[in-house]
């Protein structure tokens, strides 16, 4: 496989925020490159995205990734690629953004502020609504955590939810991305390889409604009803795994643990072919 090849030309800065930081960021040729920054976010968004081809999401509501290998200056990078989803002259704002420019105040510190969890969901939708003129935005919520409960993405706070602004004045929903801090992908930090994924996963923590996936995804569904189920199985995890040429094979069987025991905890969200 041959290596791309990107330089400060190509260098972005994302307005999408992480809490660990900010990796490196290049798009060239309507293609956005993301060097691994912890760990391995480059497997992880390649598999959260080849799985959500095995749910009832529709092709235009996620984007694709694809691992890569990226030369920058001396040093190579595993990584990820994907298409730039923004027509010419949209934005893509975050929901901190967002009610920051209609407040003056920062949305995610309003929302915990509220003690209860389902009165922040409620609050969350509310606002998202109100400001943008969207519609059913707790089904679209409902899906993220669901994601994010699923996968173990412990990075869907206030910077980091999005909608998209066209060059009308309307606003649209964000296809969804950016799923690189899945499936315990920081072995630098906070989940080191040698240690077992049984004591890692409880250490995850959410970031949207509450610190607990189940907590937070349980009072979405209670609102607006369970709006996202998969299809894949071991198989399709396998063959997935087996497509990828970049990552060493023991980070890869780490993933296929990590994902078969996310699946029997949350079995309810799977259905047959």
């Amino acid at each position: 496989m041959e290596m791309i090849r990107l330089d400060d030309t190509y260098m972005k800065n994302s307005p999408i925020q992480s809490s660990k930081g900010n990796q490196f960021k290049w798009e060239r040729e309507g293609v956005w490159y993301k060097a691994d920054y912890t760990g391995y976010e480059g497997l992880a968004e390649y598999m959260v995205s080849g799985l959500l081809q095995y749910s009832n999401l529709e092709e235009m509501e996620f984007i694709q990734y694809q691992t890569e290998e990226i030369g920058y200056k001396k040093a190579v990078y595993r990584g990820c690629k994907s298409q730039n989803f923004l027509p010419d002259g949209w934005q893509l704002i975050t929901l901190e953004r967002l009610f920051k420019n209609f407040y003056g105040q920062s949305f995610y510190q309003s929302l915990y502020k509220i003690e209860r969890v389902q009165k922040r969901a409620c609050f969350l939708v509310d606002q998202v609504e109100l400001m943008t003129g969207l519609k059913e935005f707790g089904s679209y919520l409902c899906r993220l955590l669901t994601i994010d409960a699923l996968f173990l993405n412990e990075d869907r706070h206030m910077h980091n939810i999005a909608v998209l602004y066209d060059d009308t004045g309307r606003y649209h929903y964000c296809p969804v991305f950016d799923n690189g801090s899945a499936l315990l992908a920081d072995t630098t930090v906070d989940y080191p390889m040698e240690e077992d994924i049984i004591e890692l996963i409880p250490l995850v923590k959410a970031k949207t409604l509450s610190a607990d996936f189940m907590e937070q995804l349980d009072v979405a569904e209670r609102l607006y009803g369970q709006k996202l189920y998969f299809t894949y199985d071991e198989g399709i995890i396998n063959e997935l795994l087996r497509k990828e040429h970049y990552y060493p094979e023991d980070i890869k069987m780490r993933i296929k643990e990590i994902l078969l025991q996310q699946r029997r905890t949350y079995s309810y969200l799977f259905r047959k072919n």
